[in-house]
Formats: C-alpha cells, sequence, structure tokens
C-alpha cells in the first residue's frame, strides 16, 4: 500500500493549510477544511474497511452516506499540520446516515473531526447537488472581509456589487455573488443549514463578525476563491473613507462577464 503521507490529497492539504496560517487566515486552531475523497482513491493508501474508532456526528446527511473526507482536527492548529499531519488530519467515512463518523486514519492522539463538521457536510451536499464535482468546502477568517462585514451593509446584491467593483477579476472569479449571513453561533447545525441554503446559489459565504466559506472542485478552486475575495475587501478597506473618482461600471461589469461567457447572479447588475 502507498505512503498516504505522499499522497497527492495529503500533499495538496499540507501545502493549503501551511498557506492559509501564512496568510493570517487561521490564527491559533481556526479554520476548518474537509476534502471529499472518492473510495478508491483512499484506497490507494489505507484498508478502507478498517475502522480506527467510530464518532458520534451530531447531524444527519443521508446525501453523503459511505462518503470519505480527509478533514482537519478540532482544537488543532494549522501551523502545526506540515510536521504531525496524522495528528491534526484525519480520514473518515459518515455512516448511518451522517450520524457517525468511522475513523479510517488520523486523530492519532486521540482527538476529533472540527466542531464546524455539520457546516461542512451541509454544504457539501448541497454544493454537491448544484455542482457533482464540488469536493472542497473551507472555511477561514480573512482579516478584511471580516472587518467590511462591521462597516457595510450586509444585504448580499450590495455586498457582492462592492467587490466586484473594487478589482475587474471579482466577477470573473464569483459571477455568483456572495451570499452573507448575519452573526450566528457557530458549531450548530442552525449555522451549518443556513450556510448550506447560501451554498444552493453561491460558492462564496460569509458569516458576519466571523469569517468565510468557500467551496470548489478542489483546494487551489476553493483557496483561490477567498483570495480573491478578501483581495477586493481590502481594495475596498483601503478606500471606502476616501473620495472615489473612478469604479468599474455596471456597463463594464456586464462587458467582463460577456467577454468571458460567465453567467452573472440574476438581478445583481443595474
Amino acid at each position: 500500500m502507498k505512503n498516504i503521507l505522499e499522497a497527492p490529497f495529503m500533499t495538496d492539504m499540507i501545502r493549503t493549510t501551511a498557506i492559509m496560517y501564512d496568510h493570517g487566515w487561521d490564527e491559533r486552531n481556526s479554520g476548518n477544511i474537509s476534502l471529499l475523497l472518492e473510495e478508491d482513491e483512499a484506497a490507494e493508501y489505507i484498508d478502507t474497511k478498517a475502522v480506527l474508532r467510530t464518532i458520534p456526528t451530531g447531524f444527519s446527511e443521508p446525501s453523503l452516506d459511505g462518503r470519505i473526507f480527509l478533514v482537519t482536527g478540532t482544537g488543532k492548529y494549522f501551523k502545526n499540520v506540515e510536521y504531525a499531519p496524522e495528528m491534526n488530519l484525519g480520514l473518515l467515512r459518515l455512516a448511518d446516515g451522517g450520524r457517525q463518523a468511522e475513523v479510517l486514519w488520523g486523530f492519532s492522539d486521540g482527538g476529533k473531526f472540527t466542531s464546524e463538521l455539520p457546516a461542512h457536510m451541509m454544504s457539501h451536499a448541497a454544493r454537491l447537488s448544484a455542482d457533482p464535482g464540488n469536493r472542497v468546502v473551507l472555511h477561514c477568517h480573512p482579516a478584511n472581509l471580516l472587518a467590511m462585514t462591521y462597516v457595510h451593509t450586509l444585504d448580499e446584491r450590495e455586498f457582492t456589487r462592492t467587490l466586484w467593483r473594487m478589482c475587474t477579476e471579482s466577477i470573473m472569479i464569483f459571477p455568483d455573488g456572495i451570499g452573507v449571513l448575519p452573526w450566528m453561533l457557530c458549531g450548530t447545525n442552525e449555522i451549518g443549514e443556513a450556510t448550506a441554503e447560501k451554498m444552493k446559489l453561491s460558492r462564496i459565504v460569509v458569516w458576519a463578525q466571523h469569517g468565510i466559506y468557500g467551496v470548489g472542485r478542489d483546494l487551489d478552486e476553493a483557496f483561490g476563491l477567498v483570495e480573491t475575495a478578501e483581495k477586493a475587501a481590502e481594495i475596498y478597506m483601503k478606500t471606502a473613507h476616501l473620495r472615489i473618482l473612478n469604479t468599474i461600471s455596471d456597463a463594464q461589469l456586464k462587458k467582463i462577464a460577456d467577454h468571458l461567457g460567465h453567467t452573472v447572479r440574476e438581478g445583481y447588475l443595474d
């Protein structure tokens, strides 16, 4: 059996967590990532029939029953993943309609999956129904997007339009817009359900005064979504208090989308 620490999905996860920490998006033990794997993909590196232990998940998501995920652990620091992946990450398979998580590898110190697992799994289910190729859910706390939720209206259309106007790339990268939730208690099924509902239309969901969820077909795509939105938010925070002399107009935004063949969120451009 191949060395799991050399698996492409493992090296991608280790690299991504390290970069996110270096960006300042995941202070202390904050942030979490889940990556959906196919059974045969995992089976090259572990015995998928050998269950180390079973942990209740506290939620139910029947559509993901039997699916395998590489996830970050609760209370773990992203900065430590590259040095002890077997302690800070775990491979788990959902069972019993999603109510149980079978640990197949990792969490070697007796730890468990992130406390945000319900929100991750509900978002996976929502995105898979919209895009069967979706494999990644990523959560972090980028400073500028977080700051923006204190000074900008939380109206999704206006929040999205502001970010689109900050740099040309924004509408290219997230033409489907930004979902925005008001402050809610994290680590609960309620915020997971609310996030999943937003994920039906948007691949980015902002949790006001908390952070952001980004999804994608792979880790690069999910990371790139957050990276682009955070850059746009940084430009906004640097200019919002200044006299604005120039901006990207709706006509220009439409021109960008038409040129690239992107379908823009309906009703978001005048």
